[in-house]
Formats: structure tokens, sequence, C-alpha cells
């Protein structure tokens, strides 16, 4: 009798699972939408310029040492941190209202807060985004919340938001369910409110006292402008009002294996800062001990260097620059071939990735036909197309719409 006979095989991880299909693939034009990391226009990773140099620096120096981190993580990280995303002039900063914990980047640092929340917040109920990033939904799962609700976000007709589901469902959400935001370039749609969409939902959440809970995997990353991508979450702490905010250095450092991010909770008081912080720390100690010091070590020293950052704004103008012409350059090769349907979208949208209108059929020819592998739901990561397979790309997408042809589309202009 085996103690693992009630064990079942679980489903492959669906992106991780169409890199697995694609590196089976020999077809020599194949290509890689999938993923959710960026590459260079060689179609391949790209470690950014100043990582390499303080790596290098840390590398060699002999003072440096592999002891534990404190179970809240390293200070010059957390401090730094808090400040890209607050602003340096924080109000809730400088009134010492913001708890800082280092986590296993944005990933852990939902799961920290999911934690927390299910252990000290009241109201059990979470409100997602349709459709947000798919571990959202495990995480909560995992952290045994029952009632995981959705509110509308992505309109299929006009390939933009449903700016006006999305409030009357936040307007009907249970008075002080946590609410689920991506802070900028959300996934998987690529659509972002605008400022003013973000002030009305900021006043929702206000009015119906919703606990908002940021996802900021892309700050810097999506416009090339840190303090741009940051505009939310900073109206959300001018306003005073109380949230959370799940921050990851992955895409925006290229940190994806190290494992960086925060999870800040601002509150109402120092004190509460204070409690919560204890708290914060026992749930850490028990899931990971403490957290990994190589990738927050990084990003503390560029962040804490005048001319490490300057430097490091300059690779993100080179990441968000390349995506933005990898956007203009598919919408001018669909343009080019007459390509049914409007693709301005592609344009309209922001960050890596684009919710393309393709259904799971276009995505299944897409992969048996061509050797182009992307989400089932037509999700593309932008940084996977190249100059050099952009017309491969564009020319896929004409056939497999031409031969299926597109399902339910408005022009919205």
């Amino acid at each position: 009798m085996s103690f693992f006979r009630n064990v079942h095989l679980a489903l492959p991880d669906a992106i991780f699972h169409i890199s697995d299909l694609y590196r089976a693939d020999s077809h020599p034009q194949k290509v890689n939408l999938g993923v959710g990391a960026y590459r260079d226009d060689d179609g391949k990773p790209w470690v950014l310029p100043v990582v390499r140099k303080v790596e290098a620096t840390l590398a060699s120096d002999h003072t440096l040492n592999h002891e534990y981190l404190p179970i809240d993580g390293l200070k010059s990280f957390n401090d730094a941190a808090s400040k890209l995303l607050l602003g340096s002039h924080s109000s809730a900063i400088r009134e010492e209202r913001v708890c800082v914990v280092q986590s296993l980047s944005g990933t852990g640092a939902i799961r920290l807060a999911a934690e927390f929340l299910m252990k000290f917040y009241s109201v059990k109920t979470v409100y997602l985004p349709r459709p947000t990033w798919k571990n959202h939904f495990h995480i909560f799962k995992s952290a045994s919340f029952s009632d995981v609700r959705e509110y509308r976000y992505y309109c299929k007709s006009t390939r933009g938001l449903d700016f006006t589901g999305m409030l009357k469902d936040l307007e009907k959400a249970p008075e002080g369910a946590v609410v689920i935001l991506h802070a900028c370039a959300h996934n998987p749609t690529g659509i972002d409110p605008s400022k003013d969409q973000w002030e009305k939902i900021c006043n929702v959440c206000e009015r119906r006292h919703l606990l908002a809970l940021f996802d900021c995997a892309y700050q810097g990353f999506a416009t090339g402008d840190v303090d741009r991508d940051a505009w939310a979450v900073r109206l959300f702490a001018k306003r005073g009002m109380q949230f959370l905010c799940a921050m990851s250095f992955s895409k925006n450092f290229g940190l994806y294996n190290e494992r960086a991010g925060i999870l800040a909770l601002i509150t109402g008081s120092s004190e509460e800062e204070s409690a919560v912080r204890s708290q914060m720390k026992k749930i850490t100690r028990a899931l990971v001990s403490n957290p990994p010091n190589h990738g927050a070590r990084i990003v503390a020293t560029v962040l804490n260097n005048p001319a490490l950052y300057e430097e490091w704004k300059q690779n993100l103008a080179t990441m968000s620059g390349r995506i933005l012409h990898m956007r203009q350059l598919l919408y001018e090769r669909l343009l080019a071939l007459g390509t049914p349907g409007t693709w301005t979208h592609i344009l309209e949208h922001i960050g890596l990735f684009t919710y393309t209108g393709l259904d799971a059929n276009h995505v299944e020819r897409m992969k048996i036909i061509h050797h182009i592998y992307l989400a089932s739901d037509g999700r593309i990561n932008i940084a996977g197309i190249t100059s050099g397979n952009v017309d491969y790309v564009a020319k896929a997408i004409d056939e497999t719409v031409k031969a299926l042809p597109l399902d339910g589309f408005t022009d919205p202009h």
C-alpha cells in the first residue's frame, strides 16, 4: 500500500507548458509569444547592463557574506523600494505608516498578503478583474479564501476596458471586500484605466470601503517612466487611504529567477505599522523563514546610487522603447496585409502583453500551421516579436484570421 496512492496527476501550468511545446518544436521559424519575460531584438533574454555592473562589483566585494537576512528582509532594499513605489516625498512614509516586508517577488508578496488578510481581516471576499493573471486565483484559493469573485474588466467587442461594467461590479461589492488592481500594464490584456478613470475607481473604493491590493509588477517597464507607472498607487496614498501593494522587480530589473519583491501595507498610524510588521514577520517566518539576498542587494545598490539609478532608467527606456516599436511594426504589417478586423488596440495597449482578439481555435492554428506559440486566450508577449520575425508573425495572423474569421469585434473608433 502506497502512502501516495490518492495523489492525482495535476495539469501542467499553461504558460510554462507553452514554453515546453516551443522547445520541443524543431521548426526553424518557430516563435514563442507566450513566455512572460522580456526578450531583446535577437529573441534572447537580456541582462540589464546596470545589473551586470552591480553584480561584478558585489562579486569582488569580500566584505559581503551569506548570512541570513532579517525576517522582514534587507532594510536598504525595503526602504528604497517603498520610495520608488510611493515617491520620495510620500506622507505615508514620512509618518511611518508604511510596513514593508521583503517577499519572493510579486507572487510571494501576494501570498503574504493573502495569508495576512485571511488571519486578520474580517471580510473574506476577494474581487479579481476578469481576466487577470491566473495565479491570482491559485494564490487566494491556496490561502483558504472560498469567496473569490470577479469584476468586469475586458470588453471583447472593443478590445478595450469595460469601465462601466467594472464600476457597476465594484459598486455592488460587499463593503470591505478586497479588490485586486493592476497598478499598470494589466496582465494579460495590456489595458490600463486612464487617470480620470483611476480617480473614479478610487472614489468607489473609498465610498464602499473596499480594500485595494495592488499588483505592481511593471513599474518603469510599462512606459519607461517610474513615476507615471506608479500614478494609480500614489493616488490612493495621497487620498490617505489604507491599502496593500505587491511589488516585483522581475520585469523592471530582469531579475526573474532572483525573486526580489516587497509587500507594502499602508496603515493608519505608526502604531498600526508596528503591530502589522510584527505579524507579517511571524507569517514570513512560517512560510519561508527569511527572504533571499542577492536580487534585493542588486536592486538596493542601484536605487540608492544616483548614477546607477539614472543608468537603470536608461535600461528601462531601452526595454519599453523596443516593445513600443514592436507594437508599431506589427500594427503596420497587419495594416499593409489588409488583415480583417481593426488592430489599433495593439497600439493602445501598454506593457509586455496584448490581448489580440484571437480565440482558442486561432491559437491552435497558429501553433499547428505556423509554429507560433501563444496563450489560448489570445494573449501575446510583444517582446517575443523581433525585427527579424515580425513579418512572419503578421503573415501568420493574417492567414489565420482569413481562414477563421474573427467573431464579435466592433470597431470602437
